[in-house]
């Protein structure tokens, strides 16, 4: 019945997200946190952070670790497919019947309407990650420095990611040592 009820919540989560990782941070917090208490909110945001720095789609990542964490390698299959399915069913009915979507005046407007919403989505998650992070005063720039250095500089978001995961290393092990 948990292994269902894995399914099925993900499979809300992918039938109902538009706009990719970001934009369905809260939805996937509703689920996991509010709804079902399957993690607090601290945990929460541990994973999306691990979900964002592994290779791949950030709703596959966390279906799978959720999945493994209630119900083990069942429950990380069950969560994935339910992640999965919906985009595998709309992009197959897309396929079926739209040979040219952007010909169709309706369409434009459905997606022209749905950009500004996916805007929304994908903001407020990350004011909330910027609080979860701790980001202050003296913080700041570190945000701030990787939007400028994607934005400006067309940097990819994966050295970044890739250097912030090295400078966390070094500066742990610096204080770590002084400390001693």
């Amino acid at each position: 019945m948990l292994t269902l009820k894995l399914f099925w919540s993900f499979f809300k989560i992918g039938a109902f997200t538009f706009g990719g990782g970001y934009a369905m941070i809260a939805m996937v917090k509703d689920a996991l946190v509010d709804h079902n208490k399957w993690m607090d909110e601290d945990e929460f945001w541990e994973s999306i952070t691990l979900a964002q720095a592994l290779p791949g789609v950030f709703a596959i990542n966390m279906a799978l670790y959720t999945g493994n964490k209630i119900k083990g390698m069942t429950g990380s299959f069950a969560a994935m497919m339910g992640a999965s399915l919906p985009s595998l069913i709309i992009i197959m009915v897309i396929a079926s019947f739209f040979r040219d979507m952007n010909e169709y005046e309706t369409v434009r407007n459905v997606f022209s309407g749905i950009r500004p919403c996916v805007a929304a989505l994908i903001i407020v998650p990350g004011i909330k990650m910027l609080k979860k992070a701790n980001v202050n005063a003296k913080t700041f720039w570190i945000p701030l420095s990787a939007c400028l250095l994607i934005c400006l500089f067309g940097i990819s978001p994966i050295y970044l990611i890739m250097a912030a995961i090295v400078a966390g290393i070094i500066s742990t092990r610096w204080f770590s040592a002084r400390r001693k």
